[in-house]
């Protein structure tokens, strides 16, 4: 078929999906898996790194190919289940939930009563890793002690640095909280490298 670069591309990742007789739906929680895992060890937890290389075939063999779309539905029940299932909630910092859909109304109302910070990520926005992109600059969190450093050695405010918002998707994924500030750098031909700071709101 003749057309945009667009379709060849759809083409191409079909025939990749489907090779070995594999679903679309296993693939996308394959890439969901993996970026939920990467975004884990970015943050600081210990992730193995048998999970990390984990290949689609892998996968496959290990959770199988087709998924119970029915089973991932969530709602009222299965967050109240959930909750109770949890040891040491007062111990827990947060909870991240990786969803298939939306949840309904009464589904959200229970999850605000969490005692503490509920992540939600949609397996639509996991399938490809922002900080991953070639286009994507070299970024630092900066600790308590670094961020303050910075705005002594400026003789700045936080409120005057550019802004980041905590919805943002690099945000959210090393799950970042209003006041903290990353560091960004970009290299280019032009100048050899430029450093950007952006504060979270």
């Amino acid at each position: 078929m003749g057309g945009s670069g667009g379709g060849g591309e759809c083409i191409t990742r079909s025939s990749h999906v489907m090779e070995g007789g594999g679903s679309l739906e296993s693939y996308r929680y394959f890439l969901s898996r993996r970026t939920v895992l990467q975004m884990l060890n970015d943050r600081g937890y210990a992730v193995p790194n048998s999970e990390l290389t984990r290949s689609l075939t892998e996968f496959r063999f290990t959770f199988g190919d087709k998924c119970d779309l029915e089973s991932l539905q969530i709602r009222t029940q299965a967050i109240r289940g959930l909750y109770g299932q949890i040891l040491n909630k007062e111990a827990l910092h947060g909870l991240i939930l990786i969803l298939q859909s939306n949840m309904n109304t009464f589904a959200r109302k229970e999850v605000l009563k969490f005692p503490f910070k509920v992540e939600i990520f949609y397996i639509t926005d996991l399938l490809v890793n922002v900080t991953k992109h070639i286009l994507q600059p070299k970024h630092e969190v900066l600790s308590a002690g670094e961020r303050d450093k910075l705005m002594k050695k400026y003789k700045i405010e936080g409120k005057q640095l550019p802004r980041m918002l905590e919805t943002d998707a690099f945000a959210q994924y090393y799950g970042l909280q209003k006041g903290q500030v990353v560091k960004f750098t970009y290299c280019s031909g032009i100048a050899e490298f430029l450093e950007t700071y952006r504060r979270v709101l």
